[in-house]
């Protein structure tokens, strides 16, 4: 749970004292918390050390989430804060609409969206938060509305409707179910008839339980796929959507409105594993047309081609054939391996015991891919390069 924040805390950690205090201890390593607690208390005071030590623990786990420099949090805000490309990234599919963060927190979507929004408000119950946003929207510098208010009582009469529920319980147990949710996924359709919505979600939702969403966006960040968005009533024309961000800024989409007819042929020169968001998405089918690839069974989301398409992993197939532990093996010690990858998928298969019992020895390394076509067994040898 963390440090539980007072509004004196706030103003505090605005202040030119705070300011100065954080930057005094932001230079500790604070690698003992015992010694670090007692560190701080010697250069800030009792009453200000936990507030502050937080604080600065905080931004340095910030610095590979959110760009967020000089900014404040608090533990629960920073973990289902999104990732600044991710947030970018759904703020601009709504650049110069009005937009209403309902479940605002401390900012860290507010801001992006203010940066490309006509009109930004956000709100929250937690007035700690509200205050901790306003610090953060003056430290990024822009401009936004901010009120205290229950996300099922709407304060705006217009505009897009953002909203990121906690998923959560008060113990700290993931919530699967959308009546769990944080606001609740129902309440909030039921509060805002008619609105446009951006709803973040967990990327393992059951989205057969949202039927009011037009389009389901799967959203994946360096490889990770990190969230789903639910989108209503802004006419994107497409059912399914997965985006790939890289954190050098390049990204690409996928939709279900592309064709998904692919060919039906032996495995080619190549493996690829499509990014998650794209397999959690559905659209594996789609984006392998896209890249002239089709796949080795229609119920597995390995593909395979003779060209893989740029900027995602691929592995350059060496030797394939039916799979027994047996077989593995001796191609295995044809091959000299020692250092061996081994990916699954569609096979009931312990990648870490399996590779325990073949005790590779040699001096080369590779790749198996065990996976079926039809209702065989596969395995693929391969290097990956890419």
């Amino acid at each position: 749970m963390g440090y539980s924040f007072s509004l004196g805390d706030v103003a505090y950690l605005r202040s030119g004292a705070g300011v100065a205090a954080l930057a005094e201890v932001s230079v500790l390593p604070l690698t003992d918390r015992i010694a670090s607690v007692a560190a701080v208390r010697r250069l800030v005071g009792e009453e200000r050390a936990s507030a502050v030590l937080e604080t600065v623990l905080l931004r340095r786990k910030a610095v590979s989430k959110v760009d967020s420099d000089g900014w404040l949090f608090t533990s629960d805000a920073l973990q289902q804060a999104s990732a600044t490309p991710v947030a970018r990234h759904r703020a601009a599919r709504l650049a110069g609409l009005d937009v209403h963060d309902v479940t605002c927190s401390v900012g860290a979507d507010l801001v992006e969206i203010a940066r490309v929004a006509r009109h930004a408000l956000g709100s929250d119950l937690d007035p700690v938060r509200l205050e901790m946003a306003r610090h953060n929207g003056t430290t990024a510098g822009v401009a936004f509305g901010l009120a205290r208010a229950d996300a099922l009582r709407p304060v705006s009469r217009s505009g897009v409707v953002v909203a990121d529920p906690a998923r959560r319980d008060s113990a700290g147990r993931r919530a699967w179910k959308p009546a769990d949710f944080a606001p609740p996924l129902d309440g909030l359709i039921e509060a805002y008839p008619g609105r446009p919505l951006a709803i973040k979600c967990a990327p393992g939702l059951d989205f057969a339980l949202t039927p009011w969403a037009e389009e389901v966006e799967l959203v994946s960040l360096d490889g990770q796929v990190r969230e789903s968005c639910l989108w209503r009533g802004l006419g994107t024309g497409v059912t399914r959507r997965a985006t790939v961000l890289r954190s050098d800024g390049t990204q690409w989409t996928v939709t279900d409105a592309e064709p998904d007819e692919l060919p039906a042929h032996e495995p080619g020169e190549w493996i690829v594993d499509p990014d998650g968001a794209v397999v959690r998405a559905g659209l594996v089918r789609h984006y392998a047309a896209r890249h002239g690839l089709w796949q080795l069974d229609e119920r597995i989301a390995y593909l395979t081609g003779d060209t893989p398409p740029p900027g995602v992993r691929a592995f350059r197939v060496l030797e394939h054939g039916p799979y027994t532990e047996k077989a593995l093996k001796a191609v295995l010690k044809r091959h000299d391996i020692g250092r061996l990858e081994i990916l699954v998928r569609g096979l009931d298969v312990d990648p870490d015991a399996l590779r325990r019992r073949l005790k590779p020895r040699g001096g080369a390394e590779a790749s198996v891919v065990l996976t079926r076509i039809g209702r065989s067994p596969v395995a693929f040898l391969c290097r990956a390069e890419r």
